[in-house]
């Protein structure tokens, strides 16, 4: 017989740890493992190894609510993010929970049992680098009650590389952030970053410090603001008050002001892009367009906003180690880039800072009762549950404020819904889309391109609670607070028929 659980959780990030301290601390009876495809835990903030990754949350809100975030950095390291998922596996046993090198490949959902069967691939020991399609090994069963998909919303074996014509000719290195060389040293180079992004605006000052010079060349500008390095709040309070009433002073600040800066740019975009673009002009020398570089044609908001600790890539271009060049790529040769205005970059490598493939459920094939699930042709309940499919939760963090704020929100409300299947005496729950859904949207209604590439991957939501994802923290907290009977769910016994799921 397959080993049974209560609970499986896939993945060992940010949010996968999270859940699996979340259930030990609120539901300490229940029999759970949190399966991990890779070697160790951490998630994205161990896949990415590229000079400068840091965070581009407040570690205040992107820590964990039971779990003060103690560091000097309000914007942290990559490294010190890794290490406090490590530290909060470790201090509450989360990580005793962790099975490494363990893939779900499929979940098959019986209704006749009421629980999902699993199949996990095993990976073997000697073998490096990431996950693929088309990877073997042993595989096994595990069955469950609930199945937990903490996998994030990205592939880890390969990047977005869009194809660029002549880019077999350059004759220096060409690396994807997604999987930087440990034996690249900057020192003396010129690097040519290619986008726009949070990874670029990383990169390039991160580079820059390493002794390159680096170049942000990009089709169109992002807005980028520079923002404090520490909190002063809470370097005011270290020392006053416990750590733990401090963190919270600090993390209700930062959720407070990121739900109010949203709301106004939202409601006055031109405004916004005034204070943005001002800001930046004053960080940047005089004579620096700051129109055609940092002032996008969209409205703030309708993609991500690139913050940069302490302004540091406003300093590196003023001091002459970096620039920005908004311009579109004729083609790449030998030595560098011909652009489309005429002129040309030379470099010594090129980084392709392009983006994310979308992969939804970590790649799990789904099935109920035999039938394949489409996640994109799916309504999302609360953002969490998918409808038409029995007992599986999902996260997907916010896009205008800290992953984890999301992350923390939906694990308690997996653990308030297993309560209240206990309390029923029912094994399961359900979401049906209602009649009335009216015109859906993904549930990441981001402008960015890698949304853009994966809509057809990704859930839909609605326009009305509790169909509707709202990028409001306070909001998703009072509509899961005031709704603990999970109203708009199904409960069923073991042997109900799972309804079909509904086309979005």
């Amino acid at each position: 017989m397959p080993e049974h659980l209560d609970v499986v959780i896939v993945g060992a990030g940010l949010s996968g740890i999270g859940a699996a301290a979340t259930l030990l601390r609120r539901a300490p009876d229940r029999s759970f493992a949190v399966l991990e495809s890779r070697d160790v835990l951490g998630g994205t903030w161990d896949l990415f190894r590229y000079p400068g990754v840091r965070s581009d949350s407040d570690m205040y809100t992107l820590g964990y609510a039971a779990r003060p975030w103690t560091g000097d950095k309000a914007i942290a390291d990559g490294d010190d993010i890794r290490e406090y998922v490590r530290q909060t596996a470790e201090e509450t046993g989360a990580g005793e929970h962790v099975r490494f090198r363990q893939r779900v490949v499929a979940a098959s959902w019986h209704s006749d049992q009421a629980r999902w069967e699993l199949t996990v691939l095993h990976r073997d020991p000697d073998a490096t680098g990431e996950w693929s399609e088309g990877v073997t090994g042993m595989t096994s069963t595990i069955t469950c009650s609930f199945l937990f998909a903490c996998t994030g919303y990205f592939r880890y074996d390969e990047g977005y590389s869009p194809e660029i014509a002549g880019l077999e000719a350059f004759r220096g290195r060409v690396v994807h952030p997604q999987h930087w060389p440990a034996d690249l040293d900057p020192a003396g180079k010129r690097f040519v970053v290619i986008g726009s992004g949070a990874t670029a605006v990383t990169l390039v000052p991160a580079l820059a410090k390493r002794g390159a010079h680096a170049v942000m060349l990009q089709r169109s500008p992002t807005y980028v603001a520079a923002i404090p390095t520490r909190d002063r709040l809470a370097m005011r309070l270290r020392g006053r008050v416990s750590p733990q009433l401090a963190y919270r002073a600090v993390r209700m600040k930062h959720i407070l002001g990121a739900v109010l800066l949203y709301q106004y740019a939202r409601r006055r975009p031109a405004s916004m892009k005034a204070i943005l673009r001002r800001a930046a002009k004053e960080k940047l020398p005089a004579s620096f367009d700051v129109d055609t570089h940092f002032s996008p044609q969209y409205a703030p908001w309708d993609q991500r906003l690139c913050a940069v600790p302490g302004g540091d890539l406003f300093r590196a271009i003023t001091a002459g180690d970096a620039d920005v060049v908004t311009d579109r790529i004729d083609r790449i040769d030998a030595d560098g880039i011909r652009l489309a205005s005429g002129g040309r970059l030379d470099a010594d490598v090129l980084v392709t800072a392009t983006g994310l493939n979308v992969l939804v459920l970590g790649g799990i094939r789904v099935e109920v009762d035999g039938r394949p699930i489409d996640p994109g042709t799916t309504l999302a309940y609360k953002g969490m549950l998918l409808t038409g499919v029995p007992n599986l939760a999902y996260t997907i963090g916010y896009t205008n404020a800290s992953w984890t704020l999301r992350a923390d929100l939906v694990a308690n409300a997996v653990v308030d819904l297993l309560a209240e299947m206990r309390r029923r005496g029912t094994p399961v729950a359900v979401a049906d889309a209602p009649a009335d859904a009216g015109p859906t949207a993904p549930v990441i209604d981001l402008a960015a391109g890698y949304i853009r590439r994966g809509l057809h991957l990704l859930p839909r939501q609605a326009r009305k609670s509790p169909w509707r994802v709202h990028q409001n923290y306070l909001r998703d907290l009072l509509q899961f607070r005031l709704d603990p009977r999970h109203r708009a769910l199904r409960f069923e016994p073991a042997g109900a028929p799972a309804a079909a799921a509904e086309t979005a």
